[in-house]
Parts: C-alpha cells; structure tokens; sequence
C-alpha cells in the first residue's frame, strides 16, 4: 500500500507547486532580461500577485514591482516577505483592481505587466485586459496565465470526475457546476481573440503544466527518481503543440502593439 501520510500528501502537492513555478520563472525570465527603455530598471506590474512569491524574485533582479491585488492580508504577506527579502524600497502594494492602475504608475508606463489565475475570477475579461493593454507602452511584454477548458476536461475524466467534466467541457464558461470556484475556463482561441481585440499580438503560448497533473499520485509517491522523471518529462511537453491542449494552463507571451 503506497505511503499517503501527511508528509508525503504535501511533498507530492509542493512538487507540483514547483513544476508550476519553474516553468513560470522560465517564461517570465526572458521577458525581463532587457532593462527599461531608459536603460534602468524596468516597471513590473502583477496584477493578482497576492503576497508575491513570485513579485519578490523580480525585485531582487532589480526592477522596480507594483503588485495589485484585492485581499488586504496577502498585500501584508507581500510587504513582510519583501522587507525581509531586503527589497521592501522597491516594491508596492496597492488594494485594488486593473482599474486602479492609470493613478498607480506615477506616469510611467508599464515595461511588463503580469496577470497570473485572474481573467478567471473577473466579471470582464475583455476590460481588464483592455485595462491593462492602456497602462502599457508599446512593445512591453505580457504574460498571461489562464486555465483552460481542455485540461479541465482532462484532469478530471482522468480521475473518474466524469460529470464534471461533461459539465466543463459542455458549459459555455468551462464550469465544473454550480461549486466551480472559478467564474470560468477559457479555450484557447477565446483568449487569442481577447487579446487580440485589447490591442495585444502573442508571441509565444506554452502549457504550464502540461501532464504533471494526469499523472497518478502513486507515481508521485513511489520515488524522487519518479518526481525527477516528471520534471523532465513536463519540461519536455511544455512546448509541444499537439499536448498543448491536455494543460490545466496556458502562459502566453504577448506584447502591446
């Protein structure tokens, strides 16, 4: 009988967890290689950041980070976690949604602008990203990560969960039911056409992950070797078109027109 203690319950989640913020960190990296277009540091704004996992590893790159964000208490993780970082002076927190933005910059347009886990959460998709697309010089870099319907789908006929994925695969928002904590999944060709519309032309779409959540927890649990064997198999998928379309995510790479 495979070990499921707590331990290895939240090993097996934190693997995951670090595939996601692997592949994340490789996409999002390139897009901040090139200084600001005055040759200094580069804007960032991260919509959705929370309490900045992600928004404090840029900071210590250098770059100067706006994080956005509703919930108060991940805004107070957010600045704990910078001053201890030691990069408190150059990031900023704002409670708060895409609307915000036009008074948060000071002027400065955005260099790059991150919006990670939200168009599934907004009443509009199309406003926010048009919200965003203004608050962006021209040239500068999005990166966008949006569930997907198919992977939806996926993920759970996989896991017997057939319903619901009846139910994610025929519902016009890609909802699992009326529990989805998610107001919706988006195909691929909808957020093209979203992005499209905002003024946003993409460069690059990649699955994040690809298969790391089909694959049976009882692989998970039976070895590191296994664990090892799945990032490399996941770092292998990332890119392949014809598995694009089993990803739970999509990261897409787009820049303002």
């Amino acid at each position: 009988m495979p070990d499921t203690s707590p331990a290895l319950r939240r090993e097996r989640r934190s693997t995951r967890a670090e595939l996601r913020h692997e592949a994340i960190g490789r996409l999002v990296g390139p897009l901040l290689r090139a200084p600001g277009p005055d040759g200094g540091a580069a804007l960032v704004v991260d919509l959705g950041g929370g309490a900045g996992t992600l928004s404090v590893e840029l900071a210590l790159l250098g770059h100067d980070v706006l994080v956005v964000d509703p919930s108060p208490d991940a805004l107070a993780a957010l600045a704990r976690r910078a001053r201890e970082a030691g990069v408190g002076e150059r990031v900023r927190g704002h409670q708060g949604d895409a609307r915000a933005l036009p008074g948060l910059c000071g002027g400065r347009a955005v260099d790059v602008m991150l919006c990670h886990d939200v168009l599934e959460l907004v009443d509009d998709p199309a406003t926010t990203l048009a919200e965003l697309a203004a608050a962006m010089r021209p040239g500068a870099s999005l990166s966008l990560l949006t569930a997907q319907r198919s992977g939806a789908v996926a993920l759970r006929a996989a896991v017997g969960r057939v319903e619901e994925a009846l139910a994610a695969l025929s519902d016009p928002d890609g909802r699992t039911g009326p529990d989805d904590p998610l107001l919706r999944r988006l195909d691929a060709d909808a957020t093209a056409a979203l992005l499209g519309d905002a003024g946003l032309d993409v460069v690059e779409v990649t699955g994040v992950p690809v298969l790391a959540d089909l694959v049976p927890e009882a692989v998970l649990d039976s070895s590191p070797r296994a664990r090892e064997s799945l990032r490399r198999l996941e770092l292998a998928a990332a890119d392949h078109p014809d598995l694009r379309g089993l990803a739970s995510h999509l990261h897409w790479h787009a820049v303002r027109r």
